[in-house]
């Protein structure tokens, strides 16, 4: 094991691990030279529709949580990412930054990520709701329905080759299926009407409350990379 990753499993509050098999480092220069000019285009009209996107979601009032937000919170990472994670829904500081997943649980996130041999910057990360309710409650069916065409299309655009859903409202929503996430966890499932492998674990503000569950959840990170590495 490496030491950055030990450092990194140290600040999630595992111990000592070791990773058989690691996957590779993301590789953004992965299209030879000759496809360079035509790869560029590509991001370059991926990140306007999602910019287009983005706006549209800022003005949205499919929900009744627009009355009460801040602002939307879309979405942040590279949009080229081969890796999507999706979270429940923004909370109250999200509300306040835009952003998602950030202080303690960005942090941990950021832990859990780096653990994986990926950065923050890497990958692409949002939420199955695009604004915070109220006192961090969970959402209504109806708020959720609100807003699975904006992940939809997020999904669409990005064309990420794994997802990992985290929490068991993500993953129920993302896969339509109504079992535990005790049950859910340590399987591949796909995202539906597709080939796109879904992994699911637990959020990081879980693993916060929970930290005796963060063994089982670095599990669920090793068995994503390995659904990783066999299929990139």
């Amino acid at each position: 094991m490496q030491s950055y990753q030990r450092q990194y499993l140290k600040e999630m509050g595992i111990d000592i691990w070791l990773i058989k098999d690691s996957p590779v480092a993301i590789n953004e220069d992965v299209f030879e030279k000759s496809n360079a000019k035509e790869s560029h285009i590509e991001e370059v009209d991926r990140s306007v529709a999602l910019d287009i996107l983005a706006k549209q979601v800022a003005v949205g009032q499919q929900s009744s949580l627009h009355e009460s937000r801040t602002q939307s919170i879309f979405s942040v990472g590279n949009p080229n990412a081969e890796w999507l994670v999706i979270g429940e829904m923004p909370e109250a500081d999200e509300d306040q930054r835009g952003e998602p997943f950030i202080g303690l649980d960005g942090k941990l996130l950021n832990s859990m990520l780096s653990a994986m041999r990926l950065t923050r910057g890497q990958v692409f990360i949002s939420n199955i709701l695009k604004s915070s309710p109220q006192n961090n409650r969970d959402p209504q069916p109806q708020e959720i329905l609100a807003c699975e065409s904006y992940l939809r299309q997020q999904i669409v655009l990005i064309k990420p080759k794994i997802i990992l859903a985290m929490g068991r409202i993500a993953a129920q929503s993302l896969l339509k299926l109504e079992r535990p996430i005790g049950e859910m966890r340590g399987n591949r499932y796909q995202y539906p009407d597709s080939e796109l492998s879904v992994i699911v674990t637990y959020t990081p503000a879980y693993l916060l409350c929970s930290p005796g569950d963060k063994r089982e959840a670095w599990e669920d990170l090793k068995f994503a990379m390995q659904i990783y590495k066999a299929i990139r």
